[in-house]
């Protein structure tokens, strides 16, 4: 089990993974992500801009996260726990559902975090949509502190929260 950089040659395994877990997810009536998110344009640049890992095992890749210290137009209005200065964002968290519940999700977060402590980061942010109780359970239990919600209209009519975990002050 190893998490490293991904690149274009992951581009298919990684649309495999986002596009089963847009099933899956639907499949619960959870309509966070959809067939035309995230796309293959979307994992283009994240691979671009060297900001995906992945999470494989053998030669198989069961899950991704996106690092980045872009924030999203979307973001600026939300009032932060750290001031805009050394932050991390997290997009894209995903475990093929075959994969699931064997703590995946975990080790990428974990590996986050890890990366944010070692690269004097002030903290992790990122945002899990308001009709998906388990992800918010995940954050939570990881002490993300939940702040206020945006829009992806997009993607949906409901609210994404946002989440923030301080990491240095």
């Amino acid at each position: 089990m190893m998490i490293k950089k991904a690149s274009e040659k992951d581009l298919e395994q990684l649309l495999s993974v986002v596009k089963s877990c847009a099933k899956n997810l639907i499949e619960q009536g959870i309509f966070q992500w959809n067939e035309k998110y995230p796309s293959k344009e979307v994992l283009l640049d994240d691979i671009a801009l060297q900001q995906i890992w992945k999470l494989q095992e053998e030669n198989t890749i069961v899950g991704l996260i996106v690092i980045t210290e872009m924030e999203d137009a979307e973001y600026h209005q939300v009032k932060w726990l750290t001031k805009n200065d050394k932050n991390l964002y997290i997009h894209r968290l995903a475990v093929h559902p075959n994969f699931q519940g064997k703590g995946f999700a975990q080790k990428l977060m974990d590996f986050a975090e890890r990366f944010a402590l070692e690269n004097g980061y002030n903290s992790i942010r990122l945002d899990t949509f308001s009709q998906n109780k388990r992800n918010q359970q995940f954050y939570e239990k990881r002490n993300y502190i939940k702040l206020e919600s945006i829009y992806f209209p997009n993607q949906s009519e409901f609210p994404f929260y946002c989440y923030e975990k301080v990491i240095h002050v």
